[in-house]
């Protein structure tokens, strides 16, 4: 079957589920109606710290909203992610398949007016729209900028955000040609960026209350440019360092924003029965942003935990159990397999994610996953059960992450044999994978002009 042969497949399939004969909400009523599929809400975090959410046991910055999701759902203790930076993961993540498979292995910037996600694969939208969900997305795009790009043409109804890497948080028109669009038209935004996006993700909920619909909400917090909103300038006096400040009252903006999420679905009686996932889309650049990732090794860029190992919280209150944890490794490419499961979809097989709803209700008892990979050019990392291999600049190293998360105690002399065969398994992996479609070029440096010394008279 060819990728796009697949949607016309879940076109038919949920022409079928709606008929005259599915119970239906009464309009304005809200609340869930029997045989109603559930509401889809993935929420994405940028350049987000692991150590930074309550959850995982952070001190100094109160996330009380963040951490509900997890006292009303699953907490990933191994969940991660499919690349070392933004714009790869959100490829992963939209497509469900590894973004190497698509020569999508490398950050957009300085190539965003000319590359972005191949018109070949069909996103989590598409699938969810031809199976009779409103869908929206509201936030950070980062997957191409030009027109055949844009989220209006990769399966969402609306689209309130910003289509590049990174924007001004208090001020618009410093970004002219990365505008705040509604569609594909620019936008005077006032409001504190973080706020705005919190703002229209809860007026599509309220729009959308009587529909099956899935929301992409992907805030640029706590990405670079640092800037808090105002209302917080004296609220983080007890946080020394001035950068992690700012951070606080940026992260703490969008916690907020997502508490207002929650609130609006309890107010329609749809928190019950929408699937909710929140997910970083890489550890955070701790130098960059005042960002934490501790116990976990390093940060953005890197193939070691601080950067793959992220922030991941489910929740399903009707389906799923509240406040536990799942200690399996999971990853963001099972999202969009699990939301096409919850939907009733019928399975891609392309897809290199798994539905986890048999993993997590314990219906299956084994890992969703054997083995989990990245590569970023001549990088490249490998988690084999409780074995983490990372070659890096050329160098391989071997980790136990049972009793090192750190990863600070190298064992590639005492266990040969384990990297001999894992790496004969990303050989394997590898092999199935085809080269990047634009590679990063390294700015050159301009030379010095030297200025000639004036002789003393």
């Amino acid at each position: 079957m060819k990728r796009r042969d697949f949607l016309k497949s879940v076109g038919i399939g949920a022409a079928a589920m709606m008929l005259p004969s599915c119970a239906t909400v009464k309009p304005g009523a809200g609340g869930v109606a029997k045989g109603k599929r559930p509401n889809i809400i993935v929420i994405v975090s940028d350049d987000m710290g692991y150590a930074d959410i309550g959850c995982h046991g952070c001190k100094d910055i109160a996330t009380p909203n963040i951490d509900s999701i997890a006292q009303n759902g699953i907490l990933f203790t191994n969940g991660y992610v499919s690349c070392p930076v933004c714009s790869p993961t959100r490829a992963g993540l939209a497509t469900g398949r590894y973004q190497q498979r698509f020569g999508y292995e490398f950050n957009t910037r300085r190539f965003q007016g000319k590359v972005g996600l191949p018109l070949t694969e069909i996103t989590m939208a598409e699938v969810l729209k031809a199976a009779g969900y409103a869908t929206g997305a509201v936030g950070k795009w980062h997957l191409g900028m030009r027109p055949e790009f844009h989220p209006l043409k990769r399966g969402y109804d609306e689209f309130f955000g910003f289509l590049g890497g990174a924007h001004s948080y208090i001020n618009p028109r410093l970004n002219s040609t990365n505008p705040i669009l509604r569609g594909t038209k620019p936008v005077d935004e006032k409001e504190y960026l973080t706020d705005a996006f919190s703002r229209e993700a809860v007026s599509f909920i309220q729009r959308h209350r009587n529909e099956p619909f899935f929301l992409y909400l992907a805030y640029n917090a706590v990405h670079r440019p640092m800037q808090a909103p105002q209302r917080y300038r004296n609220s983080f006096k007890h946080i020394t360092n001035p950068k992690r400040r700012t951070y606080a009252g940026m992260l703490t903006a969008m916690d907020e924003g997502i508490g207002k999420v929650l609130a609006k679905l309890r107010e329609f009686r749809l928190e019950e029965d929408t699937l909710l996932f929140f997910v970083s889309d890489n550890g955070g650049p701790s130098k960059a942003n005042g960002s934490r990732n501790n116990p976990l090794r390093a940060g953005k860029g890197t193939m070691f935990e601080g950067c793959i190992r992220v922030p991941f919280i489910v929740q399903w209150p009707r389906r799923l159990k509240r406040g536990l944890t799942y200690d399996h490794p999971v990853i963001s490419l099972d999202i969009l397999p699990t939301a096409a499961a919850v939907a009733k979809l019928p399975r891609d097989h392309k897809m290199n994610g798994v539905n986890l709803i048999p993993y997590l209700t314990g219906k299956k008892k084994t890992a969703p996953h054997d083995t989990l990979f990245w590569r970023t050019g001549q990088n490249h990392a490998v988690r084999k059960g409780n074995w983490k291999l990372v070659k890096m600049g050329g160098k391989t190293a071997l980790f136990d992450l049972t009793s090192d998360i750190g990863e600070t105690r190298d064992l590639t002399a005492e266990r040969p044999d384990v990297i001999k065969e894992i790496e004969k398994t990303y050989e394997q992996w590898n092999s199935q994978m085809v080269a990047p479609l634009w590679k990063l070029r390294r700015r050159k440096k301009k030379p010095r002009k030297k200025t000639k010394k004036k002789k003393n008279k």
